[in-house]
């Protein structure tokens, strides 16, 4: 009997042996799948969006492709030209190669190539000498490929490593550096140059033989209208378009924060709002603009229930001095910013209440004596004023009796560092009150944003992979909302209106801080919603003479607040116990309410004596009502012969209101100093 060969069980045999030697292959002769995979690292704002990415490490920019985020046209017209059965083969286009062999018979020499896309891939992945034994191994590896990877992944790792001349490898890299845009919507023109400049990329190099670039570009338009793949109305306008030879910088947002984020060969989407972000940029820039060179800022903005940070400056700019560093992750002294948390952890243990009364006058701590910024003392003064005043010695006692290693201990239990400056001594530990200390932004923004929260510490979130972490107990919630009354009743910068002053504003909880020598202006804040955090100075320490909290840093967080988007609007605004209904504020009334003409808010009033016998001070102000009535810390003031004199019982800081017919009402904020307490002889 005949034997009957049945060629389709001997094919299947043969395939299996080929996938069995293929995978034996890989076991001797893996893929490179780790220089494959050697790509930039990339920061992607919260959206998605582009913020900056970063060279490989032989200064190539490599930044990896996504098949959804590239215009579909390209893809398409890409595949047409340069592998039309790249969706079918297995790696090696045999036809192709047959019909290569015959031109290169028939002309003697090679006309057309035989090369896949998935062959380009090893080709740019593993470069050999073009040679016949380079080719047929680049066969094996193209099937290797194809046998581990999907098609889709072998052309994003096409689009990834394919040159585009110079240092600029793959699709996103050369849109950027070619046509500053992405690469998710091409016009007919560009997409036809970045098929034409991987076919010679020196030689086609757009920033520096434009000509040949655009010769071709024109070459692939034809190739694309023969084929009947764009119209001939296309063909013409996109041939007519010049090439630009101007080369792009890759673009970058927030570099320096970007650059703290990024991940070896990893993309990596952070928590910054790109809306957020620009705004603040601006505002940093106009900011600037009137300092000198040697001057610059940086600012956190929180989300106070996320913990995410959405806007960030790390710096005001690389062209300042001191523009490389990230300024909110050196330790600076923060001046008085740390007050807040020395009475909240003395509220918890109980040592004092928001109305306690403490003594602001000289006092030595061993051999620390401390004084006050205006080198003045107001005498007996309640802890609200000592903080909302910033007085130091206050804040020094206050320490003394919470401890300085119990606060250093537990500001670092809850994320916040602090490094002391002045070694281990016990006069070290209580000059933490007046910034003898180290700290970053970062972490004092920890710290604000714990009272917002209720007391509650969470590190921050920078990437928006990162989980919100459990919270760290930093004051109790009654103590945390104390302190953010507190802190709100702060008076304003100058130019400032209060939060509760506006429909549309936000009530800002917040304190100002001045290191030593005027080296660091800060001010740091938080409304419902959001914590803010500003350092303005030199990156030198290099002192700036008259600069404080208050005038350099405060300006700027207020503006800061105004951007900020708000779902809530919550006034604080809270009348002195003993102020009669009369002082509720009136909405929608036309007419202007009365104005204090004196004394005038912040005003420091000095005096020779106290109580009923001095001369007193007489107010006045001005109401389109006629009279007012003037309050002071909520008691009504009397008038004597039609003038309403007030005579203060003893030094220390006073709520002056005036209030007209309406109801409608103005508010001083004052100090009162006798001649005595004067210790410095200039004043």
């Amino acid at each position: 009997m005949k034997r009957v060969i049945t060629y389709p069980r001997l094919l299947l045999r043969a395939c299996l042996v080929f996938l069995v030697g293929l995978v034996g292959l890989n076991l001797v002769f893996p893929l490179p799948l780790d220089k494959a995979r050697n790509v930039s690292p990339v920061v992607l704002d919260r959206t998605g969006g582009w913020m900056a990415g970063f060279t490989v490490g032989d200064g190539v920019w490599r930044i990896p492709a996504d098949l959804s985020q590239i215009d579909s046209r390209y893809i398409e017209k890409l595949v047409a030209i340069e592998d039309a059965r790249f969706w079918t083969h297995s790696g090696v286009d045999v036809p192709a190669i047959f019909r290569a062999g015959v031109s290169w018979k028939k002309a003697g020499k090679p006309v057309s190539g035989a090369s896949t896309i998935t062959m380009q891939l090893v080709r740019q992945i593993e470069p050999r000498e073009r040679t016949l034994g380079a080719k047929i191994i680049e066969s094996f590896r193209a099937l290797q490929y194809e046998l581990f990877l999907s098609k889709s992944e072998i052309l994003e790792l096409y689009l990834t490593h394919i040159s585009y001349g110079g240092n600029i490898d793959g699709i996103h890299a050369a849109t950027l550096a070619y046509f500053d845009k992405t690469s998710d919507e091409l016009s007919e023109d560009e997409i036809a140059l970045l098929i034409a400049i991987p076919q010679a990329p020196e030689a086609r190099r757009p920033d520096l033989w434009p000509n040949s670039a655009k010769r071709g570009r024109d070459k692939i338009l034809a190739k694309l209208s023969d084929r009947k793949i764009i119209t001939q109305e296309m063909f013409e306008e996109a041939s007519e378009v010049p090439v630009t030879s101007q080369r792009k910088p890759i673009p970058e947002t927030a570099w320096l924060s970007a650059f703290a984020l990024k991940e070896n060969s990893s993309v990596v989407t952070s928590t910054i709002d790109p809306f957020i972000q620009k705004d603040i940029k601006e505002l940093a820039r106009q900011f600037l603009e009137d300092e000198p060179n040697d001057v610059n800022l940086a600012m956190t903005i929180i989300e106070n229930k996320t913990m995410a940070v959405r806007a960030h400056i790390a710096s005001g700019g690389r062209k300042r001095q001191g523009g490389w560093l990230d300024m909110t992750r050196r330790y600076r002294s923060p001046g008085s910013t740390l007050k807040p948390f020395i009475y909240g952890l003395a509220m918890d243990d109980g040592l004092l209440s928001s109305s306690t009364w403490i003594e602001d006058a000289p006092t030595r701590f061993g051999s620390y004596q401390p004084e006050n910024f205006n080198h003045r003392f107001y005498g007996q003064v309640r802890i609200h004023e000592a903080l909302r005043h910033s007085l130091n010695v206050p804040a020094v006692a206050v320490l003394e009796k919470v401890g300085g290693n119990r606060f250093e201990t537990d500001l670092k239990t809850s994320g916040i560092d602090v490094v002391r400056l002045g070694g281990d001594s016990e006069t070290a530990g209580l000059a933490l009150a007046l910034g003898g200390a180290g700290i970053t932004l970062n972490d004092l923004a920890v710290g604000y944003a714990a009272i917002a929260n209720g007391g509650n510490a969470r590190p921050l979130r920078w990437r928006e992979s990162d989980e919100l972490s459990e919270p760290i107990k930093l004051l109790s919630a009654d103590t945390a909302a104390k302190i953010s009354e507190i802190l709100r009743q702060a008076p304003t910068p100058d130019g400032r209106v209060p939060g509760w002053l506006s429909e549309e504003g936000q009530s800002v909880a917040y304190k100002t801080g001045t290191s030593y020598g005027f080296r660091d202006a800060w001010a740091a804040g938080f409304t419902d919603e959001w914590t803010i955090v500003v350092w303005t100075g030199r990156p030198d320490g290099a002192p700036r003479h008259g600069k404080t909290g208050r005038i350099a840093a405060a300006p700027l967080l207020f503006d800061v607040v105004a951007t900020l988007p708000s779902q809530s609007n919550s006034r604080f605004y809270q009348q002195d116990p003993k102020a009669p209904g009369g002082l509720q504020r009136v909405k929608d009334y036309t007419e202007t309410g009365p104005q204090i003409l004196f004394p005038p808010h912040e005003a420091e009033l000095l005096t020779t004596e106290f109580g009923d016998k001095a001369r007193g001070f007489t107010f006045s102000a001005r109401a389109e009502t006629g009279d007012v009535k003037f309050y002071v810390n909520g008691v009504p003031i009397e008038k004597s012969s039609d003038r309403t004199i007030w005579r203060p019982q003893s030094p220390g800081f006073y709520r002056v209101v005036a209030v007209d017919k309406l109801g409608r009402e103005a508010v001083s904020r004052i100090s009162v100093i006798g001649l005595e307490a004067i210790k410095d002889p200039r004043f």
